[in-house]
């Protein structure tokens, strides 16, 4: 269908109209910015264990002397060959942020279940440097709902995103075998039951006084935010334009 054609008075009245959108809406991320501030923390007193290049540290050492820390999980299994496409994607732009976010009292890592060899050959492929940390073994994925069992795949009894996937046909996205999820789970050397026992998602925390607790997480489209090629295809004339599982890895295109 042929898109609309119109003279530049014609553009500049519509534009106003949707600026005025876009101003509220900013007002009301600004608004959605002090909820997420004002959300209560929780104490976190399992003692989790990490496999990174300083050794095996704490989630309080992995503050590095700063008293925030933001967390993406990323997803790569075990048993992966290779890191989620759609993580990686969202992981190109870690590089430039990290310095901006250390220098603003604010550790990043991303934590991911593979062991720490694959993560840091994988890094090396795709050119990376921002901070990695291996939570195999662990339940810290697990606890944060962005990892779960066999067990738990087979029966449904899944939670993600704050909602539980109440039996085995919630969900049907992450089983199609034949859909975008199975070519992503292709791509990581994966079945589809194996890949989407991964979950992607962000987590935040505080230390004060000596203490750590979780202050907020987010899954699913709330990821969106972070993913830096959206913020300009959702201003490009096609928008998005998706279809089927059209992401690669930036040294695969």
């Amino acid at each position: 269908m042929p898109h609309k054609i119109g003279t530049r008075q014609e553009w500049l009245k519509e534009r106003l109209k949707l600026l005025a959108e876009e101003k509220e809406l900013t007002r009301q991320n600004d608004l959605l910015a002090k909820k997420r501030e004002d959300l209560p923390w929780v104490l976190i007193d399992k003692p989790y264990q990490f496999e990174t290049d300083f050794g095996k540290i704490s989630l309080q050492d992995l503050f590095r002397d700063r008293s925030q820390l933001v967390v993406y999980h990323f997803m790569y299994g075990p048993d992966y060959k290779a890191g989620c496409p759609s993580c990686s994607s969202i992981a190109d732009s870690f590089n430039g942020i990290v310095p901006h976010l250390m220098n603003h009292d604010v550790m990043f890592w991303a934590v991911s279940r593979a062991p720490l060899s694959k993560l840091n050959d994988y890094k090396k492929r795709m050119g990376w440097k921002f901070p990695w940390a291996s939570s195999f073994q662990g339940d810290f994925n697990y606890d944060f709902t962005v990892s779960i069992t066999e067990k738990q795949q087979q029966t449904g009894d899944v939670e993600y995103n704050y909602r539980k996937e109440a039996g085995t046909q919630v969900g049907t996205e992450w089983r199609d075998e034949k859909g975008p999820v199975a070519k992503m789970a292709a791509s990581t050397g994966t079945d589809v039951s194996t890949y989407t026992r991964e979950r992607p998602g962000m987590s935040a925390f505080i230390l004060e006084d000596g203490k750590v607790y979780h202050t907020y997480s987010a899954y699913s489209r709330g990821l969106d935010a972070l993913w830096g090629m959206y913020t300009w295809l959702d201003r490009a004339p096609k928008g998005r334009n998706e279809n089927d599982a059209w992401v690669r890895r930036h040294d695969e295109y």
